[in-house]
């Protein structure tokens, strides 16, 4: 395995599962250190200790993405506990379905608020860390999770799809602010297709519920057909294209979006 994640480290949020848990594995895997943040303790806890048993760094930090003060705390404990900072993964996110007539308002609120304000506050708190005069001083690099939502329209996911359509637009206004500003900060979007995980699933078994495809297997066939390469995503894929943007590599990569999904949103 290459080692060109040597010397980062990176709080992840919504990280104790999925493919949060997966960034954080190919971070560490690469001789990155990682902060695996998310609302669930124990699983989170969990997946910190596994990470360090095969003698990587990984801790854990409670984090509530949509609370300005639960980031205020985050930050600094994962500062401490990898001794500095120098990459955010925007991962924490929800997907609720609905058909516009049965639009719950709640729903989308808090939809909007892990989505968008969730994103929008990790942007927040990451510059306030990297900039120059922050506590860990020497910039790096923010990558945003969308997702190819932001970019077709398929129906019975209107509240999603608009929240990653402004997690795309937040990516390119705090790309062009850290540069103005001088804070050596990279943002940039990935845009994950359909992955076969616990969302992803439910999100199929949604568009049997709601009535617009006649199965589980019909709603799944949909997508694939639309997917010029012909498969799903897997973690793995997302995940690869996470550690890029976070990486060296891609050093002069700066308000893009990455769309890893088979060139279904193209």
């Amino acid at each position: 395995m290459t080692s060109d994640m040597a010397g980062t480290r990176t709080l992840i949020t919504g990280a104790a599962n999925g493919i949060g848990l997966r960034t954080a594995r190919e971070i560490v895997a690469r001789g990155g250190a990682v902060a695996i943040a998310d609302i669930d303790e124990s699983a989170g806890v969990a997946a910190a200790a596994e990470l360090s048993e095969g003698g990587g760094t990984a801790v854990f930090v409670p984090l509530d993405v949509t609370d300005d003060e639960s980031w205020a705390r985050a930050l600094p404990a994962a500062l401490e506990g990898l001794g500095g900072l120098t990459g955010l993964v925007n991962n924490a996110g929800i997907e609720i379905s609905d058909l516009f007539v049965d639009l719950d308002p709640a729903s989308m609120r808090r939809i909007l608020d892990v989505n968008v304000l969730g994103t929008a506050l990790g942007i927040k708190h990451a510059f306030r860390a990297m900039r120059p005069e922050g506590e860990a001083g020497g910039g790096g690099a923010v990558v945003n999770i969308a997702s190819v939502a932001a970019t077709i329209a398929f129906p019975g996911i209107a509240a999603y799809s608009a929240s990653k359509s402004a997690v795309e637009r937040l990516t390119k206004v705090a790309a062009a602010e850290s540069g103005r500003l001088g804070y050596g900060v990279r943002v940039n979007t990935v845009c994950p297709g359909l992955v076969p995980n616990a969302m992803g699933g439910q999100l199929a078994v949604d568009m049997e519920r709601l009535g617009l495809f006649p199965s589980v297997d019909a709603a799944v066939g949909a997508v694939v057909a639309l997917t010029p390469s012909g498969r799903l995503a897997t973690e793995d894929d997302i995940a690869r294209g996470v550690v890029f943007l976070l990486s060296e590599e891609s050093a002069f990569v700066n308000g893009v979006t990455l769309s890893v999904d088979g060139a279904m949103g193209m």
